[in-house]
């Protein structure tokens, strides 16, 4: 297969490496914040993404109006929909994969694309043009560009076990065969990009596609694995139950990446087994490496896979999070299920809460094997309700993915931990990222004065304050953000 490069990268002059999102490769790890509503040239809802270098030297505002960032800024593009940040081309510098759903393909509205921007010594975006990758004739996706795909709407990548970069994009509204929305991913690996797309109708992929499963409205990957959600998926009558399928970064004799196996509510064992109409298990992805015990080296996948419309008895829409370990050999291991009503869980749940929603999760140790101080999982609840005068303010919970809640867990609500607020429609817990060092917690929508990126010490205990903050306007990030926070990597 073309474009493949494995082995020891030989590492451009100037860029370190070995470290995640250092885009100048000074071996200091930066943060790229995205607001996708931001107005640019003029341009509302163009998006941008603050790219802030670590060691303070600065900030760099990527947008479609950016040299060496192919197209231009439009309105309602939301350039920043979706962030994936990997070294896409080996050379010691981290690049980041950026989704626009909503952009327009010539007069095809929201089809869709994704601009992989390069870091450098002299910053993200200063070396290399920006590649696109995008559907339609003179695109490098196949397919048609047609209204409302949105290629994408989500994007994962990181570098296989045998040196090769990948990326992961999803295109949930994509129609074929007559089916409305049934979804497709692409997957595109190497240095100079071989690109293939997959659908739930390709060999050996779980399932048969069906209209409205939205294969691809999420993604996630470890160095050994991915995942694509299918939040859409019917099982039998029941509609939206939700679906899962994982795969190896490898490209197989049909030219797809290996699939492993498909999970969903109904479908695979488990403490909850029992599908219900709009769970829409899938919805929000999270991986980390994993190193088990006995094992000389990270070699699984601890997978969590959000369920924000799960019935708890009469509680509608309550959520959960399920919990699984991606096996060296491809198998799956259940773990656990959480919910708010949980022994040991802080909080309870209640309609509307969507615990789940969003997700982040990390290995904060890869030299050690795993334990529940180092293999951490937070949960977005942007529903949950801190009083009566401030509906969906919104919450974070922090769990260890070993072990049984309890101990270790942390509660960071508006207010309580998250400086600002309570305030009502805040939305706390529905942007999530991780480092290695920190919970990065957006917080996107509320008040404009409380909007900002808090980062949390993964061992943060209930209501402890931030150790890092970015907001609009401050340490030279530009003023006015419309929805400063919606991503972070």
């Amino acid at each position: 297969m073309s474009g493949i490069v494995a082995g020891t990268p030989a590492y451009a002059v100037g860029c370190v490496g070995g470290v995640d999102s250092d885009f100048n490769g000074d071996g200091v790890r930066d943060t790229a914040i995205a607001d996708p509503l931001a107005t640019v040239s003029g341009q509302e809802k163009a998006g941008a993404v603050q790219v802030v270098l670590g060691g303070g030297k600065g900030v760099t505002t990527l947008s479609q109006d950016t040299a060496n960032v192919s197209d231009s800024a439009e309105a309602g593009d939301q350039f920043g929909f979706s962030l994936a940040v990997y070294d896409a081309n080996l050379d010691g510098c981290s690049d980041i994969a950026v989704g626009i759903p909503y952009e327009d393909i010539g007069t095809v509205p929201d089809a869709g694309l994704v601009h992989l921007v390069y870091g450098s010594p002299a910053g993200i975006g200063q070396g290399a043009p920006s590649l696109g990758f995008r559907q339609g004739a003179d695109g490098n996706m196949g397919n048609t560009a047609e209204a409302e795909d949105w290629v994408g709407y989500s994007v994962a990548g990181g570098v296989s076990p045998t040196g090769v970069p990948f990326l992961v994009i999803g295109t949930p509204g994509e129609d074929s065969s007559g089916l409305t929305d049934m979804g497709f991913a692409t997957y595109a690996s190497g240095v100079i990009p071989s690109v293939t797309t997959f659908h739930q109708d390709s060999p050996g992929v779980w399932e048969d596609a069906e209209a409205y499963d939205r294969f691809g409205a999420s993604v996630s990957a470890t160095d050994r694995h991915f995942v694509v959600g299918a939040p859409g998926e019917s099982t039998g009558t029941v509609s939206f139950a939700g679906a899962v399928q994982a795969f190896r970064p490898s490209v197989n004799a049909d030219g797809i990446p290996q699939p492993l196996f498909g999970m969903g509510q109904s479908r695979t064992a488990g403490p909850d087994d029992a599908a219900q109409a709009d769970d829409r298990y899938g919805s929000a992805l999270a991986m980390a490496s994993y190193r088990p015990p006995g094992a000389a080296t990270p070699t699984d996948s601890l997978l969590a896979v959000g369920v924000p419309g799960e019935d708890l008895g009469t509680t509608v829409d309550a959520g959960a999070v399920h919990l699984y370990d991606i096996k060296a050999d491809g198998t799956l291991a259940v773990l656990k299920w959480i919910d708010q009503n949980q022994e040991g869980v802080e909080g309870e749940a209640e309609a509307g809460d969507f615990f789940g929603q969003q997700l982040a999760a990390v290995n904060t140790t890869t030299s050690a094997v795993g334990t529940a101080a180092t293999m951490r999982l937070a949960v977005g609840v942007p529903g949950e309700e801190a009083s009566g005068d401030a509906p969906e303010a919104g919450g974070v919970q922090v769990f260890p993915m070993v072990g049984e809640p309890g101990a270790s867990d942390a509660w960071l609500e508006p207010g309580s931990g998250i400086p600002s607020g309570p305030s009502a429609r805040t939305y706390a817990g529905i942007s999530l990222g991780s480092s290695p060092s920190l919970l990065y917690v957006g917080v996107p929508y509320g008040p404009a004065a409380g909007r900002a990126v808090h980062g949390f010490s993964w061992n943060v205990t209930s209501g402890g304050a931030p150790a890092q903050t970015w907001k609009p306007g401050e340490g030279g990030i530009p003023a006015g953000g419309v929805s400063f926070g919606a991503a972070v990597r």
